[in-house]
């Protein structure tokens, strides 16, 4: 399966041999021993994952539900009439899917992808940057694309990647993409990043977003036995990420009220208006929602 699909989640491997994730683990270590793959945070991926990049069909068939969660969570952080950046990848372009129906936003998009799932909404101008098409992603790289972005300002940017980490941010496989992500951060007030937990902890070749510029982290719930990835949310939550887990599946999103969208602030007593404020504040009591995640 890895090398059909360049890359396979336990979850999905444990669903095709009828197995637990348990015993599929303990295999997939023993399958590293011999070099036959490499292992990452909820899954394996063909050796040399650091520099290797699965392409788009192998993306769009990993950890579709979770995607689908993150992409109905970050899509209730966005306004009529505002206008913002949307990076490549196929978790974007499932927010891209969302943002369909919001009228009068304004999308400036590196991607194909993105800009081919809002063509048809009438009510939403895409804007596309210049550059060189990268076809193992349908995005636009290059200083053509850096270019075309000097000078934008948007309220926001939702980027995803290849691995997220406490450590470093977000990053990437390719040296490229990663330079037209940081161009997109340049343009924006602040930054959501989509990452479901098969990211979480895993660390690839290029920085994209440190974490100290990262605004906020839409993500999925990780499993009960992933303490990793439920310590890595904790990190970043304890570095001022704010954090919003959709459910483990499409239809168990986290309730869009315990996101605050922007103008309201989240108080132990509910959303309050802060208008005129650019960033909602911190929620107070995350810590212990994503310690409460861990335990579960």
């Amino acid at each position: 399966m890895v090398r059909a699909n360049g890359a396979v989640s336990l979850r999905e491997l444990a669903r095709v041999v009828q197995t637990s994730e348990v015993t599929v683990r303990r295999d997939v270590r023993a399958l590293e021993a011999e070099g036959l793959l490499d292992r990452r945070h909820g899954g394996a991926v063909l050796p040399g994952g650091f520099t290797r990049e699965s392409g788009f069909p192998q993306k769009s068939l990993s950890a579709t539900a979770e995607k689908t969660a993150i992409a109905d969570l970050a899509a209730a952080l966005v306004e009529e009439g505002e206008a913002i950046v949307v990076g490549a990848g196929t978790t974007t372009q499932e927010l891209a899917r969302r943002l369909a129906r919001v009228p009068g936003l304004t999308v400036v998009t590196n991607s194909l992808l993105v800009a081919q799932a809002l063509a048809h909404a009438n009510r939403v101008e895409v804007v596309m940057t210049g550059g060189t098409l990268r076809g193992s992603n349908y995005a636009l790289v290059g200083s053509g694309a850096e270019q075309s972005l000097q000078g934008l300002r948007v309220s926001r940017a939702f980027l995803s990647g290849s691995g997220l980490t406490a450590e470093r941010g977000l990053s990437t496989s390719n040296m490229l993409s990663a330079s037209v992500d940081r161009a997109l951060v340049q343009a924006a007030a602040e930054v959501v990043v989509l990452a479901d937990h098969t990211k979480l902890g895993t660390d690839t070749m290029f920085q994209t977003v440190p974490t100290d510029v990262i605004t906020r982290l839409v993500t999925d719930e990780p499993p009960a036995h992933d303490e990793r990835a439920a310590t890595e949310l904790q990190a970043l939550a304890d570095q001022g990420v704010q954090i919003a887990v959709a459910g483990a599946g499409a239809a168990a999103a986290v309730p869009r009220q315990e996101v605050p969208l922007p103008g309201q602030r989240r108080t132990r007593a509910g959303l309050r208006s802060t208008a005129g404020a650019l960033t909602p504040d911190p929620l107070p009591d995350r810590p212990a929602r994503v310690a409460d995640l861990r335990r579960r």
